[in-house]
């Protein structure tokens, strides 16, 4: 059975930092798209930054260069460091996975991903 965790969510004030953590369990394919999400309150969810199993990475034009999203394999766990963020950017994260690769042309459509974590809560204030 594949679970997803995030942890490291919690209240920064704006220009600061926060790193989330994503525990993965039961997902053992070698080909593999994992994914971070957002859901600011009251808006739809977007994905943020996503990495497939070689390490190939793609992020939203809008965290690009502050956002990084990495893996280590030996802990199965997902990461998400995010620097100088805004009160725009407070909500929901949640980590989500597919098996297969990354689909780059069309890797922010969250129907495609079958596993999901419960989410960590971010709230940057001004």
């Amino acid at each position: 059975q594949v679970q997803l965790m995030e942890s490291g969510g919690g209240s920064v004030q704006a220009g600061g930092s926060l790193r989330l953590s994503c525990s993965v369990s039961g997902f053992t394919y070698s080909s593999y798209c994992m994914v971070w999400f957002r859901q600011p309150p009251g808006k739809k969810r977007e994905g943020v930054a996503a990495i497939d199993n070689d390490g190939r990475t793609n992020y939203l034009d809008a965290v690009s260069g502050r956002f990084i999203i990495s893996q280590d394999h030996a802990k199965n766990t997902l990461y998400l460091q995010m620097n100088r963020l805004t009160p725009e950017e407070s909500g929901m994260y949640f980590c989500a996975g597919e098996r297969g690769g990354c689909p780059w042309t069309t890797v922010w459509l969250e129907y495609q991903y079958n596993y999901w974590g419960q989410g960590t809560p971010v709230t940057v204030s001004s």
